[in-house]
């Protein structure tokens, strides 16, 4: 690896020790781009790495709000604004009770890269809070959105900063969050994406990151002469993003027969592939937002694993759509014995650095998530431009521009690893591309 490339990490390590989502993120960009560092002394004599690696800006505040029984509650709120170089910054906000401003750093690092393989104009950034919007009434949920806004609204908009939702935030929080945006600065933009298709929503967007990680899952077989026609693929989670996935899948003739919740993981046999199931998996998280287990009830062919993981099962390819680090080593290692030909890491970092060295050591081709998922995010690109031309495209408009969008990463990410001597590396190709027209863009624009 790059001296300076080591010297940074080490910076990194001493200064943010206990902040381990992302040291690991900052670790897998900064050891694969190394030829790209080697071969471009510039992003040395400028100082990128130490300037890439901190965000430009860091908003933390408290979120008070009341419960439905008159009890005061506080949660914590943060904004991490990562990096404007190339556009407004865009990422999503987390509700959840294990959100950290560690999981939100890592998370708006690798926004920045992943926003830039989209080809769109937007930096990167995340938000959320610690707040668990599981078992809170509607009222709770609106009273807490309105006060995260309260705060978070001086420091969004739409040429500044424009969020969207992630776990635990859907269309309801959007909307929720909008109105009270709305309220505050006056004005009605398109501050905030993912919102109802009555007020600037975008068509496609619920099941954008799905559809796009089926879209590069596709460009990756064809690469190698295949296609995704007849070929079996494990899904972990049961929210928009594996919906997203078992509908695209299907439509391209695979066969989708996994999803996965904090209780355990259900095996299909039948696939989970007719509109009737589509539509039941968005029942599930009204039932139970914890439990997959209530769809062998529905769909009694399936076949319930309480406590496990879907990696187990026999697939062509896995793609892991529920957290970061949720495939771990020994599952990869599982996965590898049991003939998988490829892994598309559909959630945000989904597999751990031990599980997706595995995949790269045994050439079984793995795309990172800032590849792979990045459907969601230029969709939310898509509903912002659609915002500022006050127009709404078609279904079938928006679905056209994410697929060439799918197609142009999955183009950038084989060039580049080519082009630096590490061909069919999909790792090194997103990372050197995302990276690349981010820190060209800094440097242009002077010590910022």
């Amino acid at each position: 690896m790059n001296p300076y490339i080591e010297q940074v990490l080490d910076e990194l390590r001493a200064r943010y020790p206990w902040e381990t989502e992302f040291l690991q993120a900052v670790e897998e960009v900064l050891e694969s781009i190394s030829p790209l560092i080697d071969a471009e002394p510039k992003y040395k004599s400028q100082r990128i790495l130490e300037r890439i690696t901190e965000p430009e800006r860091t908003v933390m505040f408290r979120v008070p709000w009341m419960d439905d029984k008159g009890t005061f509650r506080i949660n914590r709120g943060y904004r991490v604004q990562f990096n404007s170089a190339i556009g407004p910054y865009k990422g999503g906000i987390r509700f959840h009770p294990k959100v950290s401003l560690s999981t939100l750093k890592f998370l708006g690092f690798e926004q920045t890269f992943k926003n830039s393989l989209t080809g769109l104009p937007m930096g990167g950034g995340k938000g959320g809070s610690d707040f668990d919007p599981n078992g809170k009434s509607e009222n709770e949920i609106m009273r807490f959105c309105q006060s995260f806004m309260s705060e978070l609204f001086r420091h969004v908009g739409a040429d500044t900063d424009v969020p969207a939702g992630d776990i635990g935030v859907g269309g309801r929080e959007v909307g929720y969050m909008f109105g009270q945006y709305k309220r505050l600065a006056n004005e009605w933009n398109g501050v905030l994406t993912g919102k109802g298709l009555g007020f600037g929503g975008s068509l496609v967007r619920p099941e954008a990151t799905g559809f796009g990680a089926i879209y590069f899952a596709q460009e990756m077989l064809a690469e190698k002469g295949g296609s995704l026609a007849g070929k079996t693929i494990s899904v972990s989670g049961f929210g928009n993003v594996a919906w997203g996935a078992c509908i695209k899948g299907s439509q391209l003739g695979a066969k989708v027969v996994t999803i996965s919740g904090p209780d355990g993981y259900v095996y299909d046999p039948d696939g989970i592939g007719t509109q009737e199931k589509w539509d039941y998996l968005t029942q599930m998280l009204v039932i139970d937002r914890e439990k997959v287990e209530t769809y062998v009830r529905k769909f009694p062919n399936a076949k319930f694993f309480a406590g496990k993981k879907p990696w187990e099962q026999k697939v062509d390819i896995a793609m892991p759509c529920a957290i970061q680090n949720e495939l771990n080593g020994d599952d990869a290692r599982t996965l590898i014995g049991n003939g998988v030909s490829s892994v598309v890491e559909t959630s945000n970092m989904g597999c751990t650095a031990e599980a997706w060295k595995l995949f790269v050591e045994k050439k079984i081709p793995f795309a990172p998530g800032k590849a792979a998922n990045a459907g969601g995010v230029a969709t939310s690109g898509l509903e912002m431009s659609q915002n500022s031309m006050r127009l709404l495209w078609s279904a079938e408009e928006v679905d056209r521009r994410l697929h060439e969008i799918m197609r142009n990463i999955h183009r950038a990410c084989v060039e580049n690893a080519k082009k630096y001597g590490f061909e069919g590396n999909y790792v090194v190709g997103a990372n050197i591309a995302g990276f690349r027209k981010v820190a060209d863009a800094m440097i242009d624009q002077g010590l910022v």
